[in-house]
């Protein structure tokens, strides 16, 4: 692969051979590239400027720059042009933004570059908000940076930003350094973007889920914020409504609905006869006392203690006389008509035995 070059007074130097880019664990280590808190006090003679290239570094985001701070360092406009040219060893991201190197930004550049361009009074916002936040099920948005600024800002989409204009600015959430949009916010600026229903719903179902926010705020906010392709988090919203809390919930109830049956209560706690909690089933068939439980693998990997936590409750169940069928979220979609047919043939032997003497709380 042909090397990129950083530049200085002695010459070109390779990309490879240069430890302040901010791909390098030297410069990562040091600090070099991100800026913290104000910049940097060093001065710089008109002119000297490449007598010590390490100082455009330290006075930049991961190798980000404003071509106006360039020009405050004693960069012209001539040569920061000049140097953004095919063959110079700078890019130019954005209007007045400008990589420290002629390689391909790196996503943390191209959001050090958005953040520059869009201003002290800008939030990240949608996808990439929500991937700090640190959700999962985000739906893919490319290289798309999308940002929140005030109404009254004159700014536009350019390349990989997409700007919002808003007069409801959300509040402020900071990780790893950066302005975040709230994630209740973040969650339906990227929602309203989605033509599809199935990621806007493994989104809110992950966001509701892990108590990140809840349907009440998911809802508030859909209600007073932009109704432009709103329609798709409506949709998925009406589905949380019913009680169900996970998208293997969602797809439980399109199987359900295959099956057949009286339709059951969708997480509704259980008590057995001495007023015990016994369990809280995805769904509960109350007239023949059958528990329907959606378990998924990742819960016991990911979460402390999760295979112990569902053997506990199946022994709840056991000493309840409850009957419970358990699937895994997987098959919900790879095998509908399968395990439909076993929900059929559970719910028949709870049928055929003596129904449980437990109860669901009103």
């Amino acid at each position: 692969m042909k090397d990129a070059f950083v530049s200085c007074d002695a010459g070109k130097v390779p990309f490879s051979a240069y430890p302040q880019h901010p791909g390098y664990p030297q410069a990562r280590e040091s600090g070099l590239g991100r800026r913290r808190g104000r910049p940097h006090d060093r001065s710089m003679k008109k002119g000297s400027w490449g007598d010590d290239p390490a100082l455009l570094m330290e006075n930049s985001d991961h190798g980000v720059i404003r071509v106006m701070r360039l020009q405050e360092m004693g960069v012209s406009s001539t040569t920061t042009y000049r140097r953004c040219g095919p063959s110079g060893p700078w890019t130019r991201l954005l209007p007045g933004i400008v990589l420290l190197f002629n390689a391909p930004p790196s996503r943390e550049q191209q959001i050090a570059a958005a953040m520059l361009y869009g201003g002290e009074s800008a939030l990240i916002t949608g996808g990439e908000a929500c991937r700090i936040h640190g959700l999962r099920n985000v739906p893919g948005t490319g290289d798309e940076v999308h940002l929140l600024v005030p109404h009254e800002r004159k700014l536009h989409n350019y390349g990989f930003v997409v700007v919002e204009r808003t007069q409801r600015m959300p509040r402020t959430v900071t990780r790893d350094g950066r302005p975040l949009a709230e994630i209740t916010r973040a969650t339906l600026d990227v929602s309203r973007r989605q033509t599809e229903v199935r990621p806007v719903r493994a989104l809110m179902s992950e966001v509701v889920q892990r108590r990140y926010s809840s349907f009440e705020r998911l809802s508030h906010e859909l209600a007073h914020g932009s109704q432009r392709g709103s329609a798709v988090p409506r949709l998925v919203l009406t589905e949380l409504a019913s009680g169900q809390e996970s998208i293997a919930e969602i797809d439980a109830r399109r199987v359900w609905e295959r099956s057949g049956l009286p339709e059951p209560m969708w997480n509704k706690k259980l008590y057995d006869e001495a007023g015990r909690l016994v369990a809280k089933p995805d769904a509960w068939f109350d007239e023949v006392g059958l528990a329907w439980e959606i378990d998924s693998l990742s819960f016991h990997l990911q979460v402390v203690d999760g295979f112990d936590r569902t053997l506990a409750r199946n022994g709840r169940y056991a000493a309840a006389g409850v009957l419970v069928l358990q699937t895994l979220p997987s098959r919900l979609r790879t095998e509908p008509d399968k395990v439909a047919a076993e929900l059929r043939a559970a719910h028949a032997a709870a049928a055929a035995r003596a129904r449980p003497n437990v109860r669901i709380a009103s």
